[in-house]
């Protein structure tokens, strides 16, 4: 049960302080407005770092399905615990989407377009091509999973400092790969906040682009696996 409440209090972190960036770069009339995709890197990194650092002790800070689907096939956790911790950060991610709603109702309704509306929610590509943009999000969360699969802890203690690198990596991913679809590289980032959009009443938001749904969860779960597979493959 810790380890359950762990996960969904991680990731409610991690959506509200990761989609508030997005949304004060992006919503009309906030003092971040149009500030950047560097403000909007720096600022998933540290949403990251805050999230990992407060629940690394209680659940492993996984946060994202990729990584506990990554660390259950290299091993490294158990698969009994798999369908909890998956459902775990899906009530989180939907909860950090609602009060990110909810911090920036009156930017919401200042702001005119929809699509500019589920960008603070979910994830969109640049270029619509599917096969591209599935192959984008699973090379990303190759690189974010094999990266936590060879973080180790330092012999000494560094206190919240322990969860910089995991920060550190999300924020060298979007920097470098992010700006090809958004850089989902979580299928509970993008999931629960979409249906967060579709349910909440938001004015004037736009459909929720369901068709390009399953590529932000598809492709991140694949990328997971397929680093976890290398891991065990490598002899270091």
């Amino acid at each position: 049960m810790e380890a359950f409440l762990g996960e969904i209090l991680g990731t409610f972190i991690l959506v509200l302080v990761g989609h508030s960036v997005n949304a004060n770069v992006s919503l009309a009339e906030t003092a971040g407005n149009e500030s950047g995709w560097i403000v909007i890197t720096w600022g998933w990194g540290i949403a990251v770092f805050i999230a990992v650092f407060m629940t690394a002790d209680v659940s492993g800070a996984h946060l994202n399905p990729a990584v506990t689907l990554g660390l259950a096939t290299a091993g490294n956790f158990s698969w009994g615990l798999v369908p909890v911790y998956i459902t775990a950060q899906m009530i989180g991610a939907f909860l950090g989407a609602v009060c990110c709603w909810l911090q920036f109702k009156d930017h919401f309704n200042a702001t005119g377009d929809p699509s500019t509306k589920l960008g603070v929610f979910s994830t969109a590509p640049a270029i619509p091509n599917t096969p591209i943009n599935l192959s984008c999000e699973i090379i990303a969360t190759f690189v974010l999973v094999l990266g936590v699969l060879y973080i180790a802890e330092p012999d000494f203690g560094l206190g919240a400092l322990d969860a910089l690198p995991v920060g550190l990596l999300v924020f060298g991913i979007g920097m470098g790969m992010g700006g090809t679809t958004g850089y989902a590289i979580n299928p509970a980032r993008d999931l629960g906040p979409r249906i967060a959009h579709a349910i909440l009443p938001i004015k004037g938001k736009g459909p929720n682009n369901w068709d390009y749904a399953w590529v932000p969860v598809a492709g991140p779960l694949i990328g997971g696996i397929i680093a976890a597979l290398l891991y065990r493959l490598l002899p270091f």
